[in-house]
């Protein structure tokens, strides 16, 4: 079995499991394009094998102080958090942070515990999730390609000075060919393409053809959507990446 590894080649397969060349399948080459797009939109929008957790660095430049947020590049779709930008350690020796590691810490090895260094971490990370400290709050809209930070950037960052943004990127599937052959993308397209015959058969409903053969668009229709439902809630279920970041 030849394994698609380009978009001709996943649309090939996709004809072939309808019936090509054997069977004719009326769908018009647009219309084949169209539904691959629909398809890998899909996909990369649910399926967790399309995406991958990335750290990108960002260097702030004069417009980005000006604008108040960074463009981020398309395939972007989720960002989780931009690591703090601080100084050393903050406030010196001051800092909670920097008390808690020069008593404690000594310890750990020998009297503490790892429990206790857990609880005290947690204890402040809840503090900076009530108390806006080093954290920034962000707002990403993927359709704009913007990431904004709400801070003042005259006085927080310099220009030149690096950001790191962590968040999730779509595997483009030209350079990771890979992506065409997987599994549920495949039977995904192929059942789009099949819902699209179904609809233009479906215009010719009960006309009969030489030799007696009637066009049955309506039933390949009706398998085409009960297919899809059934891919969409499969997806939905086992292949969706947790709801644990702020959505583009």
């Amino acid at each position: 079995m030849a394994k698609p590894n380009s978009r001709q080649t996943l649309i090939d397969y996709c004809l072939r499991a309808l019936g090509a060349p054997v069977v004719e399948i009326n769908v018009d080459d647009d219309q084949v394009e169209d539904r691959v797009d629909e398809a890998l939109q899909f996909y990369q929008h649910y399926h967790a094998d399309s995406i991958e957790k990335v750290f990108l660095k960002h260097q702030v430049t004069a417009d980005d102080v000006t604008n108040g947020y960074i463009t981020i590049p398309d395939l972007v779709t989720d960002v989780v958090q931009v690591f703090p930008i601080r100084d050393g350690l903050g406030t010196g020796m001051f800092d909670v942070q920097y008390q808690m590691h020069l008593n404690d810490m000594y310890s750990l090895g020998y009297m503490g515990s790892l429990v206790e260094y857990e609880m005290a971490q947690q204890w402040l990370s809840m503090l900076n999730l009530l108390v806006d400290s080093s954290e920034k709050h962000i707002s990403f809209d993927r359709h704009k390609n913007q990431l904004r930070v709400d801070m003042d950037w005259s006085t927080e960052v310099t220009v030149g000075e690096y950001i790191v943004i962590e968040c999730y990127r779509i595997l483009d599937p030209t350079t990771y060919t890979d992506v065409y052959n997987d599994y549920f993308l495949k039977r995904y397209t192929t059942a789009l393409i099949k819902m699209q015959w179904g609809v233009n058969l479906s215009k010719f409903e009960g006309m009969v053809m030489p030799g007696g053969v009637t066009f049955n668009g309506r039933q390949i229709l009706e398998d085409a959507k009960e297919e899809i439902e059934k891919l969409n809630e499969e997806v939905r279920l086992n292949w969706e990446q947790p709801v644990d970041f702020y959505m583009g």
